[in-house]
């Protein structure tokens, strides 16, 4: 089944038209992506590995895909969280960090406080093979080494401080 986004145009206004994926972008077109970092309140954020035959697979990542057509970027990322990890959350109940853009895409940046134990995950094979928990020191040291995709670790620099501030408790600050 092939997947459609809506289109929108630089001011992130929908114009009507449908992309369907894995075709490019025309100029003037813009797509949207939703991210979501799952922490559990103790220093701590969900992250999954990209699945063999994916782009930069065997990359760390947080969980996040392209919003379908139709759909909001609230209802976007409570299904791209639930098919990649089994975690099921309702759309008010992610808190929006931030929207930026980067090329043809805009960025809705999420974050859902969940304690989960990596049992309970249910991975989606042909997403992602993996599953941990990591500290903020441990998500620095992936990045530097290359171990969390690029754009990933790009994006997760930016927030990192409104991360913290929700997730590591006021004592170990």
């Amino acid at each position: 089944m092939q997947e459609l986004n809506d289109v929108y145009d630089e001011h992130r206004s929908p114009t009507g038209r449908v992309h369907r994926r894995g075709t490019a972008w025309k100029p003037g077109e813009y797509g949207l992506v939703v991210c979501v970092w799952v922490y559990d309140g103790h220093g701590h954020l969900l992250l999954t590995r990209r699945a063999k035959g994916k782009s930069f697979a065997g990359t760390w990542e947080n969980s996040g895909g392209a919003v379908q057509a139709g759909e909001t970027s609230r209802q976007a990322v409570a299904r791209e969280l639930f098919e990649e990890t089994g975690i099921r959350a309702k759309p008010e109940e992610f808190e929006l960090l931030q929207s930026d853009q980067e090329k043809n895409t805009f960025y809705d940046h999420y974050c859902l406080k969940r304690r989960v134990g990596l049992a309970d995950i249910v991975l989606l094979p042909s997403e992602t093979d993996d599953v941990m928990w990591a500290s903020f020191g441990k998500v620095r040291w992936m990045i530097r080494v290359g171990k969390i995709c690029r754009i990933i670790g790009r994006q997760y620099l930016r927030l990192e401080k409104e991360l913290k501030a929700r997730n590591v408790p006021k004592l170990m600050r």
